[in-house]
């Protein structure tokens, strides 16, 4: 098998994977920034066009395999990540990504979504969670908060949300991130680290949809108010955010709390969390933050660890069995054990 991770530099660039289709989706939609980053990044994987495969389910995310030029293939509600999986155990060169969204990954295909985690092939999920559907026209998602007015909960949704990093950690995902439409350079850099992790990758993509959800992220967004918002994640960096990088995660016992630099007396930035993307009790606290007035919203690499990943251990179970029990014969195995003759 041919480690594509580690093929040399190419000579591509963002057009060599624009397609020669029109791309629709409405004029504003966070979309059009997430395709845009992908085709910048993928020439500089390394990475041949023809060993791409962009898979879909159904959703407006889901048009995305018509406008980048490599292999594609738009499939049916829900089913993204069970085709994708296939696709990567038939030809395990393949640098497989799925792309889709909360409806479509969370919902009739959120049973894919946790086995394809749990399992850890080498695929890139891209998730773009606008919190509503979109395609439909404005119906509650999975993701939608508790009370949200929409045409199919007209006096609000009762529904507890999915919060989907701590889904993905719940079905031990070895790699978890979340990125903003709104920050390109921050997608390109998680993009790049989903790509070179070694095992399943699960990015929450924040995308805006400005006709039936529009500023749902309006305060991570907004320039005015988002550094008191959000804490952008480094490895080995404690937890700093605001505009002066004066707030910070202090954790109090268990209970994390926020601690200003400026204001609290005998705190020093000793005292601020320092982030350990391999720590899955950190990982599990920040996540919890989502949904939560207090604290600010985590971007970045949440979670990052090495594991077994499904391809390597399924060709070595096989070539195991291969060595104890002879390639073996198809024919003769269909011929074995009760048989009948038809005359």
């Amino acid at each position: 098998m041919t480690d594509i991770k580690n093929s040399k530099s190419l000579d591509l660039n963002r057009m060599d994977f624009v397609t020669d289709q029109t791309v629709k989706w409405c004029p504003g939609c966070g979309d059009y920034s997430i395709l845009k980053q992908t085709q910048r990044i993928l020439p500089e994987l390394g990475v041949p066009k023809e060993k791409f495969l962009f898979i879909s389910g159904i959703g407006c995310s889901s048009r995305f395999p018509y406008y980048i030029n490599t292999y594609g293939f738009h499939t049916i509600h829900g089913r993204a990540a069970a085709i994708a999986s296939g696709a990567k155990l038939a030809n395990p060169d393949l640098s497989v990504w799925i792309v889709t969204g909360d409806g479509d990954a969370l919902s009739i295909g959120g049973n894919h979504t946790i086995h394809l985690l749990r399992r850890n092939l080498d695929i890139n999920i891209l998730l773009f969670n606008n919190r509503i559907y979109g395609l439909t026209k404005g119906q509650y998602s999975p993701t939608s908060e508790l009370g949200k007015v929409t045409k199919s909960t007209p006096m609000g949704s009762l529904d507890r949300p999915f919060n989907p990093t701590s889904l993905a950690l719940g079905s031990h995902a070895s790699f978890v991130a979340r990125t903003i439409d709104r920050n390109p350079k921050h997608i390109q850099s998680v993009l790049k680290s989903a790509y070179e992790h070694r095992g399943t990758s699960f990015v929450e993509i924040y995308q805006n949809c400005v006709i039936f959800n529009d500023g749902a992220f309006e305060d991570l967004t907004n320039k005015k108010i988002l550094s008191d918002n959000i804490i952008q994640l480094e490895h080995g960096q404690p937890m700093l955010f605001g505009k002066n990088h004066n707030l910070g995660i202090h954790l109090d016992g268990y209970a994390p709390k926020i601690i200003n630099l400026d204001k609290d007396d005998n705190v020093s930035i000793d005292d601020i969390l320092v982030h350990d993307e391999k720590d899955i009790v950190i990982a599990s606290m920040l996540s919890a933050f989502t949904y939560h007035d207090y604290f600010p919203t985590p971007i970045g690499i949440i979670y990052a660890v090495d594991e077994p990943i499904y391809e390597d251990l399924l060709r070595d179970q096989i070539n195991t069995a291969i060595e104890k029990q002879g390639k073996g014969d198809v024919q003769a195995l269909l011929n074995s054990g009760n048989i009948w003759e038809v005359k």
